[in-house]
């Protein structure tokens, strides 16, 4: 059981069923104290003193925006967890598209599943702490937070992975929108017929399928931000429609016969070259005139040395918060030589698989192994061979060289082994080594061809 200063205390709201002696007993072995809520004034009023906010949905989402609405006033933000009927998928989606940090079935009283609920909690509820370090960064912070006292549209600009959301997140938070929805939405992860109704929402039976209305995300974000990432990638017919919202500050649902009025901060990102997709008539000028009244460049992290060994430090701390884990010299002189270029995306990843090897709480050089597996830097264990089993303990540098691929090849196995030995699945696995569980099978089944213990299903 949770000891009681890791609690998370939870406004239970469920007007529909009376929490059961058992019940309790689950939430409370899983970490929750429930706070109990009367009035709407109680509600308010707890809010304050809250970590998570549990709901029950009925037939919509209503009582999520409700919820939502109310929270505008709490000065931070709260995590929701949404209960829904098992049968009512539609509806899960739907609060996940709203903000919801995750859906459990109204029939959930599995101690594990709460459990991995409250676990979520910490990162959700967190105040978000920005590494801006390097001079670079500092420059970039300071004109950001005069941007966002302004109401124009920004556009983001930078690599992948370096990190604009961040920024993007950085210009709400210093907004007078602060206590607004921020909502975001990557114009890339989205098949191009979903992007229309995601961004306008539809009204009940405007399509196959449409059984209930569904607010877009302009309307979710009124009164706060609405971030769209990759925005190069929006097909060219939606960019016009897009122009007439950001124009008439208004949106129409798909099956809607009047506008609804929208109050939101717009800020786009990319990482394209958006006048060269002007020049191929893959981007509309007077859309991009539209998006860009102040324009923002996110460096890439080799352009900010001073943030590297930071940024590693709070990634730890992120993903291990309890442990206090530590870099030594070695590691951190490694991390700044490095090349980055997948950026900050890549650094958390490398960090996430040196938690998997360290077996205490201190990252040395040999924990770090970065994307390209010719740069990691673990020790040299050759591959056990008759020869070197027959070598002499004091062995020549060119012996050493000749073993290189082997010893990387160990590397990755050990590595892999690791990871599988940590995480619950495979899919756990993967993403703690920062790939794919289809790259990982296919990782596994090359071992076993090579002979190494590996089970590959």
């Amino acid at each position: 059981m949770p000891h009681k200063e890791d609690r998370r205390a939870v406004v239970w709201l469920d007007p529909l069923h009376r929490l059961t002696d058992t019940e309790r007993a689950c939430l409370d072995v899983a970490g929750l104290a429930l706070m109990s809520v009367a009035t709407l004034d109680d509600f308010r009023a707890t809010l304050a003193r809250a970590d998570l906010v549990v709901i029950r949905l009925g037939d919509s989402i209503d009582l999520l925006a409700e919820v939502r609405q109310l929270m505008r006033d709490v000065p931070r933000e709260l995590p929701v967890v949404c209960r829904v009927d098992t049968a009512r998928m539609d509806l899960a989606v739907a609060a996940m598209r709203h903000g919801a940090l995750t859906v459990l079935g109204t029939d959930e009283w599995s101690i594990t599943s709460w459990r991995n609920a409250v676990a979520l909690v910490p990162e959700a509820r967190e105040t978000r702490s920005f590494v801006f370090v390097d001079p670079a960064s500092q420059k970039l912070l300071a004109l950001a937070r005069r941007v966002a006292q302004a109401e124009v549209t920004t556009l983001l600009t930078g690599p992948t992975g370096a990190g604009k959301e961040v920024l993007a997140r950085v210009l709400h938070d210093a907004s007078p929108r602060r206590a607004g929805p921020f909502v975001g939405l990557n114009c890339a992860a989205m098949p191009e017929s979903m992007i229309e109704d995601l961004l306008f929402g539809h009204e009940k039976g405007a399509f196959t399928g449409a059984l209930r209305e569904h607010a877009g995300v302009f309307e979710q974000a009124n009164g706060g931000t609405l971030f769209l990432d990759e925005i190069a990638e929006m097909p060219y017919p939606l960019q016009s429609k897009l122009l007439r919202v950001l124009q008439e500050r208004e949106v129409t649902r798909l099956g809607a016969q009047q506008a609804v009025p929208v109050d939101v901060r717009f800020i786009a990102a990319t990482n394209r070259d958006l006048k060269a997709g002007i020049a191929a008539r893959e981007f509309r000028e007077d859309l991009y005139f539209r998006i860009s009244t102040f324009r923002l460049r996110v460096p890439a992290l080799t352009e900010r040395p001073g943030d590297i060994v930071p940024l590693a430090r709070h990634l730890l701390d992120q993903h291990a918060p309890q442990a206090g884990w530590t870099l030594t010299a070695a590691a951190e002189r490694l991390l700044t030589d490095y090349a980055w270029p997948g950026n900050v995306r890549e650094l958390a990843n490398v960090m996430q698989r040196a938690l998997v090897l360290a077996s205490g709480p201190v990252i040395d050089a040999e924990h770090l192994l970065f994307e390209d597996m010719n740069v990691a830097f673990a020790p040299v264990i050759p591959a056990v061979t008759d020869r070197a089993m027959s070598a002499p303990a004091m062995a020549h540098e060119s012996e050493d060289v000749i073993d290189l691929d082997a010893a990387v090849r160990h590397s990755e196995h050990r590595v892999i082994l690791a990871a599988l030995r940590a995480a619950p699945n495979r899919t756990e696995a993967a993403k703690a080594l920062g790939i794919s569980p289809r790259t990982l099978r296919y990782k596994l089944a090359q071992l076993k061809t090579r002979g190494l213990p590996v089970a590959v299903s």
